[in-house]
């Protein structure tokens, strides 16, 4: 059987504006203000889908400094695949996320140890 974790997020999957926050953070990282204009919502519903998100390891956040010295945090889809099979007890949920830079900027540092 799926664990909670892995049942959540197919829950959340199956939200449109979470699907469309995934789609528009895959090539960039998009601030909430540029989600919610991609959505056509308000930004509270993007904070509380990002939120979400965030908290399934399928999006991440950066701080983003401008120009003027302003920062805001921009968001970045880690999800790269999910595949859902059926198993001897039930549905077998895997999900694929993209590894953050910190961490491949870890594990590349320790290998040339």
């Amino acid at each position: 059987m799926a664990d909670g974790d892995d049942v959540d997020v197919v829950d959340i999957l199956g939200d449109d504006y979470a699907k469309t926050i995934l789609v528009h953070a895959r090539e960039e990282p998009k601030s909430v203000q540029a989600l919610s204009d991609a959505c056509e919502a308000d930004p509270s519903t993007i904070y509380r889908r990002v939120e979400r998100l965030t908290e399934a390891d399928l999006l991440t956040d950066h701080q983003h400094l401008d120009p003027d010295g302003h920062h805001h945090k921009v968001y970045a889809t880690q999800l790269q695949e999910v595949r859902i099979r059926l198993g001897d007890d039930g549905y077998v949920v895997e999900i694929d996320r993209s590894e953050p830079a910190a961490d491949r900027f870890t594990r590349l540092y320790e290998g040339f140890k």
